[in-house]
């Protein structure tokens, strides 16, 4: 007996010294799903209850869905550029500017990810808007393009993968009325007090709606394939939007509708679940993030900071407040520089929002018009409200939401993002609010300092001389956008 069982022990001491030690683990999946012009509050996990976004449910009871998630520029090509290298849009040179420059010598997350065996790639809407090729790219900043379920299907079982996909919803234009037509009754939606309450922006707010909803079933497509091919597990999953939503007083301006952003983030597997975050992020804390859940480390600065420690532990503070910043977003001014933009930085902390227009004798939606161009005030987008509020600008009901939207504005704005949501009501002159002021100000001027931001001591100039790399985009969405 002692004898068989000393010979039993020697069999399975061998057989444990000849498996390894652990089997190793693999690199997680990344499917980063990015919207086009998608404010916050717009989807059912924020408590909109027109909207049906049972997908965004579904994945939020195994994530976290944060509430403070602001974009870095409310403008496609600097608030993707910013997201593809986790920097401030002022740290990419001409990539500040929409349809300006990423250049080569810049280092994203997709790079990186390449050279540590990563499948990267990326379907419709990727870094843009802009012309790659002018900047020495031979694929989009994004990765390889394909669709997703092709690019899966390509890759190998055991390669793991970061996939891009950007959706052009709910960017302009609309099929007008669509909204109706898939059963949203626009009487029933709540109208953002900065625009004005009538049926032609119900209905363009409906459509708006219809566009989000569709992103949710198409989410729904993407997580059937990951779950078919067996891949859910081991996949992060983000979802959020370059920038708000595109009506006037949102996109392409620092209040809280131009660069709130939803985020959603579900990997269960590693990271807590229905979950409720509070705290601050801004979308150049993207990249860090996706480096930092592949275990690839950054040799190189970045100004993001990785969300895995708030994600994975007790930890629930990342940021106490988040910086904004804008420049030129389309060419629809003109003087001595050429077609500069509309310069401004803010800070947005949880009580207050305070802004500085830097070059406050421009006007922020545009001119007018522009000779030789078809734009009127065209960093806003066109359609149904911009139409309605052009037409009826001068009637005393229109008034006040056509200059909140197109007209001049003072040097310093401040609001109690508390008592004011909206960014109506501004208190920069307010002696109540002079210490709270002089706070924010300083902070900010601080951060501009420290960031190396051109703009800092009244500089900049540089920037709005900065070409634009596509001028055939301008003059087809100037068409379309702002010739409405």
């Amino acid at each position: 007996m002692k004898k068989i069982t000393l010979l039993t022990l020697s069999v399975l001491w061998a057989l444990a010294c000849s498996r390894p030690a652990s089997e190793p683990v693999p690199s997680p999946n990344i499917l980063f799903i990015l919207a086009d012009d998608w404010s916050y509050p717009f989807a059912s996990i924020y408590g909109d209850t027109l909207l049906r976004t049972p997908n965004l449910d579904r994945l939020a009871k195994t994530g976290v869905v944060f509430t403070h998630a602001f974009c870095a520029s409310p403008s496609c090509t600097p608030s993707r550029s910013a997201i593809l290298t986790g920097k401030y849009p002022h740290n990419l040179g001409e990539g500040v500017n929409l349809v300006g420059k990423l250049d080569t010598a810049e280092i994203t997350y997709v790079d990186l990810l390449q050279k540590h065996g990563y499948a990267v790639g990326f379907d419709r809407k990727g870094w843009a808007p802009g012309k790659f090729e002018k900047m020495g790219y031979q694929e989009n900043p994004s990765g390889h393009r394909q669709e997703f379920k092709a690019f899966v299907d390509s890759i190998g079982p055991d390669k793991p993968f970061c996939f891009w996909w950007g959706t052009n919803d709910p960017h302009r234009p609309y099929d007008r009325g669509h909204g109706t037509r898939t059963g949203i009754d626009s009487t029933k939606l709540s109208v953002p007090p900065f625009l004005p309450d009538v049926p032609d922006v119900r209905g363009d707010l409906a459509d708006y709606f219809a566009e989000i909803e569709r992103i949710d079933q198409e989410i729904g497509e993407l997580l059937k394939k990951l779950t078919d091919e067996g891949l859910l597990e081991n996949t992060m999953i983000v979802i959020t939007g370059d920038n708000g939503m595109p009506f006037p007083h949102a996109k392409a301006n620092l209040y809280d509708y131009g660069t709130r952003v939803p985020l959603l983030i579900s990997f269960p597997k590693r990271f807590k679940q229905n979950v409720r975050s509070e705290t601050f992020v801004n979308l150049i804390d993207l990249a860090p993030t996706f480096l930092d859940i592949a275990k690839v480390s950054v040799q190189h600065k970045m100004d993001g900071l990785s969300l895995v420690p708030l994600l994975t532990a007790n930890k629930t503070r990342h940021r106490e407040e988040v910086y904004l910043e804008r420049e030129r977003h389309c060419m629809c001014r003109k003087n001595e520089l050429g077609y500069p933009g509309y310069p401004m930085r803010a800070i947005r902390t949880k009580d207050y929002l305070y802004i500085q227009n830097l070059r406050p004798e421009r006007t922020p939606a545009g001119d007018a018009t522009i000779p030789g161009t078809p734009s009127e005030y065209g960093d806003v987008d066109g359609g149904p409200t911009k139409a309605y509020m052009m037409e009826h600008a001068q009637d005393e009901k229109i008034k006040s939401f056509f200059a909140m939207g197109f007209e001049k504005r003072p040097p310093e704005e401040l609001y109690d993002v508390k008592a004011d949501p909206f960014n109506l009501n501004n208190l920069a002159q307010s002696a109540q609010h002079t210490s709270t002021k002089q706070n924010l100000q300083a902070r900010l001027s601080k951060w501009m300092q420290e960031t190396n931001d051109p703009r800092r001591n009244g500089g900049g100039d540089e920037i709005d001389r900065y070409p634009t790399y596509d001028k055939a985009w301008i003059t087809k969405w100037s068409i379309i956008f702002f010739d409405e």
